[in-house]
């Protein structure tokens, strides 16, 4: 079984998220939440809020399965740039400089381990 959360519009550049997402990547789901929790780097919130949201969606997707974070695997995270919001900052000698706010869609999709499992032997 899969299941997936998005979320959008986060003020924070994908290159910083995605330095985080590498850590936690094809990991089993206990495992990425520990390491998330215990990161010192603020820009961790919209990915530890997107991998939870998606163990909930699977949770609740699975119905009376009885479905437990423990049986989950993340197969998928990824981040994609955003809008950017542009402003504008006096320069030297009366010139404008643009400043570029940067914008990030978190993608994070969770299996179930015999899901991995079967896709690894159909390769």
């Amino acid at each position: 079984m899969e299941a997936h959360a998005i979320t959008r519009y986060q003020r924070v550049s994908a290159r910083k998220l995605n330095r985080i997402l590498d850590l936690i990547r094809d990991r089993d789901v206990p495992s990425a939440l520990n390491t998330l929790r215990f990161l010192h780097k603020p820009t961790k919130r919209p990915i530890l809020k997107t991998l939870e949201s998606a163990v909930a969606n699977a949770v609740n997707k699975a119905g009376k399965a009885k479905l437990e974070e423990k049986d989950l695997v993340i197969a998928e995270a990824r981040v994609n740039g955003g809008p950017m919001m542009k402003r504008w900052q006096a320069g030297p000698r009366g010139t404008g400089m643009q400043i570029r706010r940067r914008t990030a869609h978190v993608h994070i999709t969770v299996k179930t381990r015999e899901d991995v499992k079967t896709e690894a032997k159909r390769s």
